[in-house]
Parts: structure tokens; C-alpha cells; sequence
């Protein structure tokens, strides 16, 4: 990766035209991984939710390499304009993300936990057996993040959790 072109790209993506967001947002995508610590930086700059935005939609094409880096900012970044965007980028990349949200879950402040719940519920049906399985969980917390999760999700994570309730965890 050209660490040059970085600043062209922040601009184009900061002031940019539609056409110009979206050749950024495909240059940073054949960048690939090493693009990321540029892109999980945006995301956290002061910019337009619009720029986010696109930073976020790079991310989700980078792949699952982007999961540990955002997790990461997610926990040490408060900032709930950010959060916002980072656990939309995740919950997008999909049923790869599920085990590391959870594992992030446990020890995190109340906020993370509730962004890596919107998350698990962006990334719906394919969450729910690991979100389940956590309702026989020792730990209460994590518990509790289970059972608000699934209820959260609508009517597919409400049936998981009642059926769960009726048959218990272990059936």
C-alpha cells in the first residue's frame, strides 16, 4: 500500500463527490488489510456521519480482518457517534463477528455491551445459537446480555428465548 495516497483518500472521502467517495472506498478496498488502521482512525476522527459511512462500508469490504481492529477502538473509544458506525460495520460482517462480540461482551462497560448487542442483532438469525448458548451462562452478566439480545431481535431471537425458557437451556 501506497501510504501516500492516504491523505488523497481522506480527502476524497471528507469532501468528495459521490463518484469520488466511491473510488476511495474501492482503492482502500484493494488495499486491504493493510488499509485498516487508516480506516478504524476515521472512523474516529470528527468527520460527517456521511464519511463514517463510507469508512464503515470499506471495512465490511475488507472483511473479516476488520473484526479485532474495530473491537479494539470499540472498547477504548467512547465516543457514541463512533460506536454507532463501528458495531453497524460489525454487525454487517456477518456470522464471522458473532464469537468475537461475544468474547468482547464479557468485561466490557454497560455502553460496549449494548453496542455489541446492536451488532448480534444486525447479524440476526445466524447469532442466535451462540446467543442462546449463553443463556447458561455463570456469569449473570452475560446472561443478562443474552436474554436482552435475543429480545432485542424480534420475533426471531424472542422465539429462541421462549422456546429456551419452555424446553430449558440444555434441551
Amino acid at each position: 500500500m501506497a501510504e501516500s495516497e492516504l491523505p488523497a483518500l481522506k480527502e476524497a472521502l471528507v469532501y468528495g463527490d459521490l463518484g469520488t467517495r466511491r473510488a476511495a472506498v474501492t482503492r482502500l478496498v484493494e488495499m486491504g488489510d493493510p488499509a485498516l488502521p487508516f480506516l478504524v482512525s476515521l472512523l474516529q476522527e470528527p468527520v460527517e456521519n456521511e464519511v463514517r459511512w463510507y469508512a464503515s462500508v470499506a471495512l465490511v469490504r475488507i472483511g473479516s480482518s476488520s473484526i479485532l481492529p474495530l473491537l479494539d477502538a470499540l472498547a477504548r473509544n467512547p465516543d457514541s457517534q463512533f460506536r454507532r458506525y463501528a458495531s453497524a460495520a460489525l454487525g454487517h460482517l456477518g456470522e464471522p463477528a458473532v464469537v468475537p462480540i461475544l468474547e468482547a461482551m464479557k468485561g466490557a462497560d454497560p455502553p460496549t455491551r449494548g453496542f455489541l448487542s446492536q451488532a448480534l442483532c444486525r447479524i440476526g438469525e445466524p447469532a442466535i445459537p451462540a446467543i442462546r448458548a449463553l443463556l447458561d451462562s455463570p456469569d449473570p452478566i452475560m446472561k443478562e446480555c443474552a436474554t436482552l439480545t435475543l429480545w432485542q431481535m424480534g420475533q426471531a431471537g424472542i422465539d429462541s428465548l421462549i422456546s429456551t425458557v419452555e424446553k430449558g437451556p440444555d434441551e
